[in-house]
């Protein structure tokens, strides 16, 4: 197939690029390079399915038109500002990238027949209620304008998959981590721990730690994200994927630093938009992809610990 990676040189986007063309897809790949670093697809770009990296933004409608001339059967539409602060000091910039911007992917989707997956987010959901996870079902909350964009965006596909017909699905993975994720400001939280680790720096917590996360590991969100595009069943579709297992930031910490007189607690900077409890209810993905996770979290923090000593997987 002739696929698009809006995003695609991004942390979760290289991996579908990477696993698309292991597949034998032709893929493409539009990046503003804003998250994104050329560095995560550079040992792609002599591949003989790489057909070409485009440097521009999904908001630069002639762009984004003359990229779509390659009539791809799928667009995997991952660009997006993921940056909870920065949503919270400039709304409107998160916004025009993440709804505009998607309604500038979607209009040239509606214009050649492309399907689109769209990568939303946990971010949306309220927290999981105890133990029960979360599910597609479950209440939204738009705690910060991230959430409320990519809301919008979801909103959006929906509306060209019920307006027009066009096939669409929509994501959301829970928290990912892995290789190629950045270590740095609001980054990954495993990255950040594990590369102050490495460095025997402390690692700061937000707050009392005692929030929990599902994470997944990058390889099984890609693997997921690859199926919804492919699977003709999860058309119209709104998908999680996480592990179904959550844990404190207090214990990963513990895990990727045993020794406890580095850790430190410091004031959370934006606890009206923290999600006490994210807890993930894949059981949609099981059965409409026959998809589960493989990487278990010691696994996964171990192959990214790697990673990081070496820059390399």
């Amino acid at each position: 197939m002739n696929i698009l990676v809006t995003g695609g040189a991004g942390f979760i986007g290289r991996w579908i690029v990477k696993q698309l063309l292991d597949q034998g897809h032709f893929v493409w790949v539009l990046d503003n390079l804003s998250n994104g670093k050329k560095e995560n697809i550079i040992q792609f770009l002599n591949h003989q399915n790489f057909k070409g990296f485009v440097q521009g933004d999904i908001k630069n409608i002639p762009i984004v038109q003359a990229l779509f001339k390659n009539k791809f059967d799928i667009c995997y539409h991952l660009a997006a500002s993921i940056n909870v602060q920065d949503s919270i000091d400039d709304p409107r910039k998160t916004f025009d990238n993440d709804a505009t911007g998607t309604l500038n992917v979607l209009e040239s989707c509606k214009t050649t027949g492309t399907k689109i997956v769209y990568m939303s987010t946990c971010m949306v959901y309220d927290r999981a209620d105890s133990q029960l996870g979360i599910n597609e079902l479950s209440p939204l909350k738009a705690a910060s304008p991230y959430a409320g964009a990519k809301l919008a965006g979801e909103y959006l596909v929906q509306s060209y998959y019920y307006a027009y017909g066009l096939p669409a699905v929509i994501v959301r993975p829970f928290n990912t981590y892995g290789p190629y994720q950045k270590n740095s400001g609001e980054g990954g939280v495993v990255a950040i721990f594990i590369s102050k680790e490495l460095k025997n720096e402390e690692l700061s917590i937000y707050g009392d730690g005692f929030q929990t996360r599902d994470l997944l590991y990058v390889e099984d969100c890609a693997r997921f994200v690859i199926e919804c595009g492919l699977a003709k069943n999860a058309n119209g579709q709104v998908i999680n994927a996480g592990t179904g297992i959550d844990v404190s930031i207090n214990t990963l910490a513990e895990i990727i630093c045993p020794d406890k007189t580095r850790i430190r607690h410091i004031p959370h900077i934006h606890p009206q938009s923290e999600i006490p409890k994210l807890l993930c209810d894949y059981s949609k993905a099981n059965k409409l992809l026959s998809w589960a996770p493989q990487v278990k979290l010691e696994e996964g923090i171990s192959r990214t610990r790697t990673w990081l000593k070496t820059g390399r997987n």
